[in-house]
């Protein structure tokens, strides 16, 4: 599963899930922004030549999206399949577009527009709504972590996946930004610890890479953060943008974008894959590039 890239392209913002049997990794086609109208997955089964299913929304029910396609994220709930992705690169409130959601009977699509509005249309605590990332946790509970900018906001999903339920305090949403954050959050749950990850640096050059930090519940604090994701010359630079998936019982792949070295096209990204592991301590440990 190791070879690099994964598939051929241009491809970024990976979030990884596995869904009877099949591992599924949903792209942002990392293409100049005017033409990013649309997602791919790549369907991988640990048989054959992975495979490409393109253009997995259905955007006819998506008539405010114009451009900047980006960063979806999938979770399963009672047997349909949830994305939510980012459209139009707001710049301020006001602006069309924001995290849009969408469902599916099945995780390569069609995904068809729950919402006739955004999910999420405006700055919150300072966070472009760009990069959400779903998490399940173990009593079924589904959290929403998005944002850019340098903010990472937190909120949960209603039962309804239309829309949030407020926290024990009556709030919608909560900021957990950890020192260097700057967009991309991915949350792993191991031995009873949540590994809030996260993006680091600038995306369009070797400054961009992923900490990691660790506490005993999805909404933190999440403190003390460690690089875990670093430019590799001669190899690689600018890895990033991630997603995970477990393919043992206590084995884990980091799905990623990464650049090659030299290559100054800020779209120029790839597609790669590597062993993610943990330490002495129970924490994520650095990972090598292949």
């Amino acid at each position: 599963m190791n070879h690099n890239p994964i598939v051929e392209g241009w491809y970024a913002d990976p979030e990884a899930r596995t869904y009877k049997g099949k591992h599924y990794i949903y792209v942002t086609k990392s293409l100049p922004f005017k033409e990013q109208l649309n997602l791919d997955c790549v369907v991988l089964d640990g048989k054959g030549t992975p495979e490409i299913v393109r253009d997995i929304l259905d955007m006819s029910d998506f008539p405010r999206v114009t451009h900047a396609v980006w960063a979806p994220t999938v979770v399963e709930k009672n047997g349909k399949y949830y994305m939510v992705f980012s459209s139009n690169n707001i710049q301020k409130d006001g602006e069309p577009g924001g995290l849009e959601i969408a469902v599916s009977d099945t995780p390569e699509g069609p995904y068809r527009a729950i919402l006739p509005t955004p999910l999420v249309d405006r700055f919150i605590f300072g966070a472009q709504p760009i990069d959400a990332h779903f998490f399940k946790d173990d009593d079924g509970k589904i959290y929403l972590y998005f944002g850019g900018w340098g903010h990472c906001v937190l909120a949960q999903m209603n039962p309804r996946m239309n829309g949030f339920t407020p926290f024990s305090d009556g709030k919608i949403f909560l900021e957990l930004t950890p020192e260097g954050y700057v967009e991309g959050p991915c949350m792993l749950k191991r031995k009873g610890t949540y590994h809030f990850m996260f993006s680091t640096g600038r995306w369009t050059d070797g400054s961009y890479g992923v900490c990691s930090c660790a506490a005993d519940s999805p909404l933190g604090p999440f403190l003390h953060p460690k690089k875990i994701l670093s430019a590799q010359p001669p190899l690689a630079d600018g890895p990033g943008h991630h997603g995970y998936l477990q393919v043992g019982e206590d084995s884990f792949k980091i799905v990623y974008q990464r650049r090659i070295v030299g290559d100054v096209n800020p779209h120029h990204r790839i597609l790669c894959m590597d062993d993610l592991s943990f330490d002495e301590k129970g924490e994520v440990a650095p990972v090598t590039m292949t």
